[in-house]
């Protein structure tokens, strides 16, 4: 059995259609996960307009690119943080202060670091973009 991670795997298409210069691209299978993270990336302004597609499986989103993601990725493993401790995963994850966001699961749903800061709430690290 092959271990598949979607999350992964649609910051990767976003990432190769970024570097490419297209302005648009379609991830597969589209899951709530993902629509979550995407939609803080977009919160952001790294992402224009998110459509979701009904294909009668499992449904796919098309993504408007606006050219302003140098990098994105999945962390994995998804490591547990602690608010008070979200500062040493930007230094890990982030190029520096003030640039990028981290995402996270949360109690209260997907955010990123700083809103989670803000309201004091941990949560579990999924991904990062700058």
């Amino acid at each position: 059995m092959t271990m598949m991670d979607t999350l992964s795997n649609a910051l990767s298409t976003i990432m190769n259609n970024e570097i490419r210069g297209k302005d648009s691209c379609m991830i597969m299978p589209a899951s709530k996960l993902i629509a979550n993270v995407l939609r803080v990336m977009q919160k952001h302004g790294y992402l224009g307009e998110i459509e979701y597609i009904d294909d009668g499986r499992s449904g796919k989103l098309k993504v408007q690119l606006l050219g302003r993601i140098n990098k994105c990725g999945a962390i994995r493993p998804r490591f547990p943080a602690g608010y008070r401790r979200i500062e040493e995963w930007e230094k890990q994850y982030l190029p520096s202060r003030n640039i990028g966001i981290i995402i996270l699961s949360t109690p209260k749903g997907v955010m990123s670091h700083k809103e989670a800061v803000k309201n004091r709430i941990g949560g579990i690290l999924l991904a990062y973009v700058y």
